[in-house]
């Protein structure tokens, strides 16, 4: 039998009914994404860079062979966004590459508005990143994209991909692969330069026409465009966030755990006891040192304001912090701010009708406020208490006042803007941002997105103790995120100190727990595309069992067993 793509041009075959951006199709098997998209482009004003293929990210390329379901994404998408900025970065190894073979770009954090890389030279230590050389490469990329070059991605034998990573020392992609058990990878390239390839490219190099590399401390940042495929003016004012993230890497390279292959060998290895001993004894010491600060400060600093993004390990922090700032003499005296709400009727309200109680004004902040002056002020003050089930405050009143020797401890995603304790003196303020800065790598090329980490404490915490799947976890997510971006992200550089939550172990831990419960998305869920990217990355990792993880780990919040009651 004949059948025909769209557009009438036929082949023989059979025919595969396809689902493609929710209008049915008929094609023979074996056309690919790219040929349904010749001759039915999408109406929006984004190209398309990718599809999700029965739940599943695949390149145009992908070879359509059964029925399936189909929706291209672009870049305002998640998954666009991540294609593009993946052969954005083969772009920039293949520039390096071409101008000094010898020197190889290593990922760093987001930071910015894009990626922060350092140059490292055959694997001997870092090589100063001036503006000149910023300038060849910026224009070295420009010159490959105006070639449109073929985005060429080769499936080959692990055992040949090892043999090829050790001919050219690549030894953090050689770590990674040892310990894979899949007969095949891809390797990719727009030159003489080949990367493995963790996700899918796209076609040409000239889609990737808009981009920026500039100067940044004693590296590079690779800049994106914003999620409207518009580039933003630059953020330079990330002074302590950056220090936050060399810090951990720093760190990470010195006890030799810097990216996933190197995590791998030493759980295989058995001397990860020892990594989890050190990185746990590196947030004692963090902490000791916030402690230290606060006392040092004293008697001016009467409120400690913690604030980070969810799923960071707040509370556990809070806790931790408390008893350090006993030892040193001082009596934490904690305030809820959830008693601190407006009635319901009064709620701020999103634009879908629900109510938006992460808004600022869903807090009654002038008696917050007065109520919290009073108390730094060594008053006596009546809290309120709320009643969640009714929705409005009781008759009910608790009498606080801080006594000599105590400090006011609030956590909240709000404490570190100021209009929530305006009234308050900036120097009886103390302000710790908290979130899990993770600086392990999958290898010098491809990050961890440091939202991923803190997403797979969410899904394991909520599927073990709040009743939620992976699934409901996974789309309430953007929504958090969303809130996050209002609430958290612009105050994160007002802090007087950011505490980096993430520990380089914690990946091999969460896998044991969180591959389980990304298992049981359905495949026809809407979520299936993200279950499955975060599945593609679980399965880079040796699994670590919990036993090891100390009682009072910021993990045991979201893994259970620890010796804090929350």
């Amino acid at each position: 039998m004949k059948s025909a793509l769209p557009g009438g041009v036929s082949t023989g075959g059979p025919d595969i009914e396809v689902v493609f951006n929710g209008q049915t199709l008929h094609a023979p098997a074996g056309t690919t994404v790219y040929n349904l998209l010749e001759n039915n482009p999408p109406s929006g004003r984004l190209k398309p860079l990718g599809a999700v293929v029965n739940g599943r990210l695949r390149s145009l390329d992908h070879v359509l062979v059964s029925d399936c379901r189909v929706s291209t994404v672009d870049y305002g998408t998640r998954d666009g966004a991540g294609i593009y900025r993946r052969s954005a970065t083969l772009i920039l190894c293949e520039a390096v590459h071409e101008i000094d073979p010898a020197q190889t770009p290593v990922v760093g954090q987001a930071l910015a508005g894009g990626y922060f890389f350092s140059l490292r030279r055959n694997g001997n230590g870092r090589v100063a990143v001036g503006a000149d050389l910023v300038a060849d490469l910026r224009e070295r990329m420009n010159r490959i994209v105006a070639e449109d070059r073929p985005v060429r991605v080769r499936r080959v034998a692990v055992e040949e991909a090892l043999d090829y990573f050790r001919s050219v020392n690549a030894w953090d992609k050689v770590k990674l692969l040892v310990t894979t058990r899949r007969a095949e990878v891809q390797l990719g390239s727009v030159g003489a330069f080949r990367d493995l390839v963790l996700g899918p490219l796209v076609r040409s190099t000239r889609v990737i026409h808009r981009f920026d590399l500039v100067p940044y401390a004693s590296g590079m940042v690779l800049r994106f465009p914003a999620p409207d495929f518009q580039m933003r003016p630059m953020v330079h004012n990330q002074s302590k966030l950056y220090n936050a993230y060399r810090e951990a890497r720093t760190w990470n390279e010195e006890i030799g755990v810097a990216n996933v292959g190197q995590l791998n060998e030493a759980v295989i290895q058995g001397h990860v006891s020892e990594v989890i001993h050190i990185a746990e004894g590196f947030h004692e010491r963090k902490i000791v040192a916030i402690a230290d600060e606060i006392r040092q400060r004293q008697p001016q600093a009467r409120l400690v304001l913690v604030a980070g993004p969810s799923a960071s390990g707040k509370t556990t922090f809070t806790k931790r912090l408390g008893i350090q700032l006993r030892v040193l003499g001082l009596r934490p005296v904690a305030l809820s701010m959830d008693n601190y709400y407006v009635n319901r009727a009064a709620t701020p309200r999103n634009s879908d009708g629900t109510y938006n109680f992460e808004s600022l004004e869903a807090l009654d902040l002038s008696l917050f406020n007065d109520q919290v002056c009073r108390l730094v002020d060594g008053q006596e003050v009546c809290t309120p208490v709320y009643s969640f089930s009714q929705g409005v405050r009781v008759e009910n009143t608790v009498p606080v006042r801080l006594r000599e020797g105590e400090i006011l401890i609030l956590e909240g995603i709000h404490c570190l803007n100021d209009r929530l304790t305006a009234g308050v003196p900036r120097e009886t303020k103390y302000k710790i941002y908290v979130s899990a800065l993770t600086q392990l790598s999958i290898d010098d090329h491809s990050r961890i997105f440091t939202a991923d980490v803190r997403l797979m404490r969410r899904i394991v915490r909520d599927r073990l103790y709040r009743g939620y799947s992976a699934a409901a976890t996974l789309r309430q997510w953007p929504n958090v995120r969303s809130g996050e971006d209002r609430n958290i992200f612009p105050f994160q550089e007002d802090a007087d100190v950011m505490f980096n939550s993430a520990l380089v172990y914690e990946p091999a831990v969460l896998r044991t727990y969180a591959e389980r419960f990304l298992l049981e998305v359905p495949i026809d869920d809407p979520k299936m595309s993200e279950a499955y990217r975060l599945l593609r990355f679980l399965h880079l990792l040796v699994p670590l069992f919990p036993e090891e993880v100390p009682q009072n780990s910021l993990l045991r919040e979201f893994i259970g067993g620890s010796a804090f009651r929350y």
